[in-house]
């Protein structure tokens, strides 16, 4: 099935179509949009012949369900959490819907018009579809029409999206905190309110900005699934809303539930959008799948590039940088078959500790006397890309640039500037602050032959004010600065097409699709060790693609957890993902050295699988005593790579042979390694044997293609 918006004008039903989903909506007779249907494909006559959702009053005491409408607002009989929220000059606060006709601006894409009859808001709901995925996309625009008056904006979400109506619900969500990022949990869904937010600034370490939702028998290859996906790198709020009756409804923005928007007249207030997505079978891994094709196909800036193996000199030097210590790591790099080599923090200004030097961003004189482009041109003599480490929205006090400019930091007046790791947050919304952004990171690229940035950001907003904010709105730095960073990234790659951009935040503290559009991976966590990662990386491949996720083979003992887990598990852990090495390799002994060179080489065979492959989670991660294991399949089916994790073996007890997902039944799989030749139909019943040796940390990779 083409994607597609059709409308029936008989009935004002809107039918937007996908690959093969379909969801619906309606203009009621009050002017209402209200929703119909969001599942499998469905003709236009077929939704307009469908009741609305949650449409009935029950009784008196409980009003309107908030479940039901395409954004549930405040006003009238609605009890249920809203997603648009205003105040008007004269304190109303309730607000009514009347139709305003509609655009469509091409044949995906199709604006509905909103007018308070009343007041000068008008509201737009956007929808949009994608040719090739199910993913349909939501947002909305909120604008002043009249001439005289504020309106705030107390709560402005993207969309509400309706789930079809289960007898349970099961909702699946990534909680965390610092190096334990995107812990998946699966839960029961309460009945009332359950509200996942982050109010830091960021995305945050402490959630991600999506939701899965399943009737609660889904599995990870069968069952029905829906979701949603916040394109937003700030704070956000996702309210889920299962009422007595068993309704669900979800709604989803950005901001949290202490920050406004003043809109003054002529202005608009545009959300980010939001992703929705449902699969009709095949469960988790299939919608991890169609998540991973969608971003790939409409959002990734360079999908069919693969991303180079890169080594960063962070645990071997910390603070500690000179030309000469980065130069005998690079070379020792490129021995391995590192691609790119991307100096860390300790580079600039006074940095030769945490309290001082950010914000100076020139080279430590004593350092690189002659400055980086010596150390530049030694890495492209190696052969390989060269990247450096930058944190440009964050200032230590002891700078120049604070001395400078103390104003440019978020604060208020009469209030304590809280210090986290020594430093405070630039304010971006501030135009003098991002031009000076801008300048020095331009011509950090371009003077210095630098190919990748890893931009960094480590710390959460406090004190968020903006005491001479000229229009005093100082709350839009919640949205300006997340604008603003957005901006910088996309006026930087236009400047310099060669640039890749890593992103990080103290590990994984800002991930998201919007993210995800402007950098070529992310830093996911802090924390390398083999074990803790496979959870971690577990729970970022739900959504997100592997190709994205950077991952790190580093020394024991680990710097996180303490834990000494030997060379060849802490690579094959890494080499599932983007590979990387941050090890000192100068204390490498010479046969650890040639083991991560064949290792590298290892990789590189079937790095084309597990950055273009789909994923298909074959055994997800639990206790030590279990095996985890994950396996990439070529687009065309040709060839599988089968990575395998066995901790800590239960004595006398082989793991089972491991189903294969996704192969040809009749097809034949050799592995070049062994020679070994398998039936497709006998990996798919019965299993491969991984032959993981009977010892602690065994873990190996199965290469097959297809003959």
């Amino acid at each position: 099935m083409a994607a597609a918006i059709a409308h029936d004008r008989d009935t004002d039903t809107w039918l937007l179509s996908t690959r093969s989903t379909s969801y619906a909506l309606r203009v009621d007779d009050r002017g209402v949009p209200r929703h119909i249907h969001w599942g499998g494909p469905l003709t236009l006559d077929a939704a307009a012949s469908l009741p609305a959702a949650g449409s009935a009053v029950h009784s008196s005491f409980e009003g309107l369900t908030a479940v039901g409408e395409e954004l549930t607002v405040d006003g009238a009989n609605r009890y249920g959490p809203p997603a648009l929220r205003v105040r008007f000059a004269d304190g109303t606060r309730a607000l009514t819907w009347r139709a305003d006709g509609h655009e469509q601006p091409d044949r995906v894409t199709v604006l509905l018009h909103f007018r308070d009859p009343h007041y000068p808001l008008r509201t737009t709901l956007g929808y949009r579809v994608h040719p090739d995925t199910d993913v349909i996309e939501r947002w909305t625009e909120l604008a002043h029409t009249g001439d005289a008056d504020d309106i705030l904006v107390l709560r402005a979400d993207s969309a509400t999206l309706s789930i079809p109506l289960r007898d349970d619900y099961r909702l699946s969500h990534a909680v965390g905190r610092w190096a334990a990022e995107t812990q998946l949990k699966r839960e029961a869904l309460p009945f009332g309110e359950t509200v996942l937010t982050s109010r830091t600034g960021t995305t945050s370490h402490l959630a991600q900005p999506w939701v899965v939702l399943d009737a609660g028998d889904a599995t990870e290859q069968h069952g029905q699934v829906w979701s949603a996906a916040l394109a937003w790198s700030g704070s956000w709020q996702m309210t889920l809303q299962r009422t007595s009756d068993n309704q669900l409804s979800v709604n989803a923005g950005a901001g949290h539930d202490a920050v406004t928007v003043t809109l003054r007249p002529g202005e608009t207030h545009a959300t980010p959008p939001v992703l929705a997505l449902y699969t009709p079978d095949g469960g988790f891994g299939t919608l991890s799948r169609a998540w991973h094709a969608h971003l790939r196909a409409t959002t990734l800036p360079h999908p069919e590039e693969t991303r180079p193996v890169l080594y960063n000199s962070w645990e071997a030097t910390g603070f500690d940088v000179t030309l000469e210590n980065q130069k005998r790591l690079a070379s020792l790099a490129a021995t391995l078959g590192v691609e790119l080599f991307v100096m860390d923090d300790g580079w600039f200004g006074a940095r030769r500790h945490d309290h001082a030097g950010l914000g100076d961003w020139t080279p430590h004189p004593g350092a690189f006397p002659d400055g980086l482009k010596p150390l530049a041109d030694e890495v492209h003599r190696l052969g390989m890309a060269f990247g450096l480490w930058v944190e440009p929205e964050m200032v230590n006090p002891d700078s120049d640039l604070y001395r400078a400019h103390p104003d440019w930091v978020l604060h208020f007046p009469h209030r304590h500037r809280t210090e986290l790791r020594n430093q405070l947050v630039l304010n971006f919304a501030r135009p003098e602050v991002a031009a000076w952004a801008f300048d020095w990171l331009d011509r950090l690229v371009g003077e210095n032959d630098v190919d990748h940035l890893k931009w960094d950001m480590n710390r959460s907003f406090s004190e968020a004010g903006w005491p001479d904010e000229p229009s005093g709105r100082g709350d839009r730095l919640w949205f300006d600065h997340v604008r603003a960073y957005h901006s910088l990234l996309d006026r930087l790659r236009a400047a310099h097409p060669h640039l890749r951009v890593e992103a990080c935040s103290g590990g994984g503290g800002r991930v998201d699709p919007a993210v995800l559009a402007r950098t070529d991976q992310v830093w996911i966590s802090d924390n390398t060790d083999a074990a803790d990662r496979l959870v971690i990386q577990h729970g970022y491949t739900q959504l997100y693609p592997v190709r994205t996720m950077a991952a790190w083979v580093t020394d024991v003992p680990n710097q996180q957890t303490g834990r000494s887990i030997p060379l060849r598990f802490r690579f094959h852990g890494a080499m599932s993902g983007a590979l990387g090495i941050g090890g000192d390799l100068t204390r490498w002994r010479p046969e650890e050295l040639k083991e991560a060179e064949q290792l590298v080489a290892e990789y590189k065979a079937v790095r084309h699988l597990v950055q273009h492959g789909e994923l298909y989670r074959l055994r997800p991660p639990g206790d030590l005593q279990s095996l985890t294991a994950v396996q990439y399949l070529a687009p065309d089916g040709a060839e599988v790579a089968v990575f395998g994790w066995l901790p800590q073996p239960r004595f006398g007890l082989r793991p089972a042979p491991l189903r294969l997902a996704g192969l040809a039944r009749d097809a034949h799989y050799r592995e070049p390694r062994t020679g070994r030749v398998h039936h497709g139909a006998a990996l798919l019943e019965r299993g491969l044997d991984l032959q993981l040796p009977p010892q602690d940390w065994a873990s190996t990779v199965v290469h097959l293609i297809r003959t």
